[in-house]
């Protein structure tokens, strides 16, 4: 969960657990407590210490509601498995509010763990539009939007001026480019994170979306990715590691890993969340001043991305309805999601920032990073996330790793996939 660090580390996750809630909209009698009280948010490693100072401004301002802020693993699934202890736990619990990974909303709410949330409560209209679509689950608001992803191209813009080539936007061109100028420079050409992990999952489906084929539809009952341009997506990850323009030491690459290679310098190409850009732009780093971002390649223009991010999440047996909802509009305020870029180096949900002109000067990606939003696609939605990803891990690591061909493995793919929609 890259707030998740690829949300932040790309993706952090923010959990906030209220001593309790109950959901906006729903009335203090049904809980038989008051709507407010103080309130216990987890996270699960806050990179930058951006979180800190903003629960210090609610709690001056909101004493009878103070926020007590714990961190949970660094990990997306053992924060994913420990959020799902909890709520299966029934009453009370620790977990009341919850900053969950956009991909998780769906097997949340269908689980009936989160309730359904009041869409008039949140300036859900001031967010980039994309972002909503990630917080609902069959027609209704589960969660609100906090922070988006999307992932980018980093590259080193130095090299490429002095080779006088513009940085690429098809696959072909990126190809060529690490194939052909990274190793005259001593680097290893295009790397992402590979790793059989959640990362995988994300540079799997990218990979497929910007080839124009889907994995799941109708809300994962439904398997789609026995087509052309799954073989095509996955045939090109493939290919990289074949033929060795994709190092691999990348097989082994999560966001941090690779991006400490793509730092230190070793790397001409790297698929990434912005975080990754901020941090090796930083003074101590080896290529500060030298990096430019662009959107994802795909085949035959700029590629999709996944839609990245994190939403807040109320647990269905929550108390204190009214503080979490307040603590929720808080968060996603203009001014705290401010502070969530400026801090955190997070991507914020509210459109209007990525417009604003001494954001943009700070932050040089935001205009790529908003286009990239805009065409991004969240991985598949389904009840069953958690065993699709696994799924999807297994089987591309099989064709990336050579034990299979990109063809026999999205056959195999689908098979799988097929069985986990049929539960």
């Amino acid at each position: 969960m890259r707030w998740m660090r690829a949300a932040g580390r790309g993706l952090l996750v923010l959990v906030v657990v209220l001593t309790g809630y109950m959901a906006s909209g729903v009335h203090a009698e049904e809980a038989g407590t008051g709507g407010r009280g103080p309130l216990t948010l987890a996270t699960a490693g806050d990179l930058t210490g951006y979180l800190g100072p903003l629960l210090q401004g609610w709690n001056r301002t909101h004493p009878a509601e103070k926020v007590t802020l714990v961190e949970l693993p660094d990990s997306a699934d053992e924060t994913h498995a420990q959020m799902i202890t909890d709520l299966r736990g029934g009453d009370r619990g620790r977990f009341d509010v919850l900053n969950i990974d956009v991909t998780w909303t769906s097997e949340f709410a269908a689980a009936g763990w989160i309730r359904p949330l009041p869409p008039e409560r949140f300036p859900l209209k001031s967010f980039l539009p994309a972002v909503v679509d990630t917080a609902r689950y069959d027609g209704r608001l589960y969660a609100v939007p906090y922070v988006t992803n999307a992932g980018l191209l980093l590259y080193r813009k130095d090299v490429l001026a002095k080779e006088g080539v513009p940085p690429p936007r098809t696959w072909a061109e990126l190809e060529h480019d690490a194939k052909t100028i990274a190793p005259r420079y001593g680097l290893d050409g295009y790397a992402g994170q590979l790793l059989p992990y959640e990362g995988l999952t994300v540079n799997a489906a990218e990979a497929v979306y910007s080839a124009g084929g889907t994995i799941l539809g109708d809300e994962g009952t439904r398997v789609t990715v026995d087509s052309d341009a799954a073989r095509e997506g996955i045939g090109f990850l493939a290919r990289g590691l074949r033929e060795g323009w994709i190092p691999k030491a990348a097989l082994t690459y999560k966001e941090e890993e690779s991006k400490q290679a793509f730092q230190d310098g070793r790397l001409l190409f790297l698929r990434n969340w912005p975080y990754a850009y901020a941090v090796a732009s930083a003074p101590g780093s080896q290529v500060a001043g030298k990096i430019g971002a662009v959107q994802l390649p795909g085949p035959d223009g700029p590629g999709k991305s996944v839609l990245g991010g994190s939403n807040l999440a109320v647990n269905t047996h929550a108390r204190h309805p009214d503080s979490a909802a307040r603590l929720i509009a808080y968060l996603t305020s203009e001014s705290v999601q401010r502070q969530v870029l400026t801090r955190g180096a997070l991507p914020p949900v509210r459109a209007a920032l990525y417009d604003d002109p001494t954001l943009v000067r700070r932050f040089p990606y935001l205009p790529t990073l908003r286009a990239a939003v805009r065409t991004a696609a969240p991985r598949p939605k389904s009840p069953h996330y958690d065993q699709v990803s696994l799924v999807v891990q297994a089987v591309v690591h099989d064709a990336l790793t050579g034990h299979e061909t990109p063809a026999a493995a999205v056959r195999r793919l689908a098979r799988e996939l097929d069985a986990v929609a049929r539960r």
